[in-house]
């Protein structure tokens, strides 16, 4: 038997995988599953940004290969949305690369700045592609324990201290997917700071900076002086505007960061479809109060889970930003692990979570509960899941929920 290809056996295995295939399992009998696994926006896209791309897709000369970094009217448009959302000033040209959603940036990030054994320091738990895109690029990753933003700080000195060779890139994402923490303005400072002292890049991830629920908005690292110096920050339209299928983001800030980007797409794409490019740019330079009645769906779907969990007998803490739900496992399941306990949930109540521990090791004990189904979908949720706590400890039933048709 052939071994597998080399970056192929750098990854493990996908610990999401086991759950989705029991997911559709599950489903093939006619089990109706209430997913809150993905964190896949369910609402529809402003329709003035899909007037926009159905106006714009009818013209032929769209539908010929696009710019790898990004249309001129996309980065400058990207470049007023920063201007207007966090008094950052951006130079298009320069200091915007348009990518195909946060992922493929932050991917294509570790591509153009990662020479073979360099050493990554990367927050645990932590959205998936921010250390294995820089493991398929030949880099190590350098774990800190991220389970509160005081913990990631006080836990970075440490890791560059006991790294051979010296790290050369740092990571932060907040709001945080999974744990949806959020940061104040003296943090960043405090990374910057960190960041020179060690002679660190910043990878600065806010996929999540317009979903939030308290007075005060997310801000940017790049509001902090001289941050551009060292960092840059990736983006994306997929939860601000629910276009997560249009595939559009951005990598903006540090000028020299950008340009090794943009050499590294130019020889890997033609950039996402002109019309979507169009459309994105109608998103950010157009009406905004789209953005804040998504909000608004969000804040109700986490009010409601939060109490409707609490008296099904599940204390869930309150998300104060992004679109997920960081839960601590239930008293009863505390030692069985956020693997069986996921997997539990699904056969038992028909309920689909994320496990914590396919966010990195110090996940485990938690799932993610994303906010992908209406109120009613949630109560329902959560009467599934009373019973699942009232009964457990009983021997489990191979599927106890029921086909959809019953």
């Amino acid at each position: 038997m052939q071994p597998d290809f080399h970056k192929i056996r750098r990854l493990p295995p996908y610990v999401f995988e086991e759950v989705n295939r029991l997911k559709a399992r599950l489903r093939a009998t006619g089990v109706d599953i209430i997913d809150f696994g993905m964190g896949n926006p369910d609402m529809p896209t402003p329709p003035h940004v899909v007037e926009k791309l159905i106006e714009t897709v009818q013209k032929p000369k769209t539908h010929r290969y696009s710019a790898s970094k990004g249309i001129t009217g996309l980065r400058r448009a990207m470049a007023g949305y920063y201007d207007r959302r966090f008094g950052v000033k951006l130079d298009p040209d320069t200091e915007v690369i348009a990518t195909m959603g946060s992922k493929e940036g932050f991917a294509n990030l570790a591509q153009a700045l990662t020479a073979p054994g360099d050493v990554i320091i990367c927050p645990n738990p932590a959205y998936p592609i921010h250390a294995y895109g820089f493991i398929m690029a030949g880099g190590v990753i350098r774990h800190v324990p991220a389970l509160s933003p005081e913990q990631y700080l006080a836990g970075i000195d440490r890791a560059v201290k006991h790294s051979a060779p010296q790290p050369s890139v740092l990571i932060v994402s907040y709001p945080s997917n999974p744990t949806a923490q959020w940061v104040d303005l003296d943090f960043y400072r405090e990374i910057i700071r960190l960041a020179r002292k060690h002679e660190l890049l910043v990878l600065s991830d806010v996929a999540y900076s317009e979903i939030y629920f308290d007075d005060n908005p997310p801000p940017s690292i790049l509001q902090v002086e001289g941050a551009k110096d060292v960092a840059v920050e990736v983006n994306s339209l997929s939860k601000t505007y629910a276009m997560a299928g249009w595939r559009v983001g951005m990598v903006v800030g540090n000028a020299r960061i950008c340009a090794a980007l943009a050499r590294v797409k130019s020889y890997l794409d033609y950039g996402t479809f002109t019309p979507i490019q169009v459309a994105a740019a109608a998103a950010l330079n157009g009406p905004q109060d789209c953005v804040a009645e998504i909000r608004a769906i969000y804040k109700g779907r986490r009010d409601c889970l939060v109490e409707s969990m609490g008296r099904a007998g599940w204390t869930i803490p309150s998300p104060p930003a992004s679109m997920f739900a960081w839960a601590p496992l239930p008293e009863k399941f505390h030692n069985m692990g956020s693997m069986e306990f996921s997997k539990r949930l699904i056969e038992e109540a028909g309920v689909a979570v994320a496990p914590g521990l396919g966010f990195g090791e110090y996940g485990e004990g938690y799932v993610r509960i994303g906010l992908v189904e209406n109120e009613h979908r949630i109560r329902q949720a959560a009467r599934a899941v009373k019973k699942f706590l009232a009964d457990a400890g009983e021997p489990a039933a191979s599927a106890t929920v029921q086909p959809a048709s019953a």
